[in-house]
């Protein structure tokens, strides 16, 4: 059971590091990412801090099951 745990703990991980960066780089080339002086917007800022937050509990989550698979924790 624990190592299942672990297991799942990692594909999260994985699976975040693959889908936020994707996610992140339509949302700065999206037109309100940007105004029209070029500063960024509410629109990117927001969306920058939901990224930043998936990516750091996705590693969170894979050093965990690393972590519990190495049977360190």
């Amino acid at each position: 059971m624990n190592v299942t745990l672990a297991v799942l703990l990692i594909i999260n991980g994985v699976f975040n590091f693959a889908v936020w960066p994707t996610f992140f780089r339509r949302v700065a080339r999206d037109p309100r990412a940007r105004d029209a002086a070029g500063k960024a917007t509410a629109f990117f800022t927001v969306h920058l801090v939901i990224v930043t937050v998936a990516l750091t509990l996705g590693a969170a989550s894979a050093l965990a099951g690393i972590i519990a698979l190495l049977g360190v924790w």
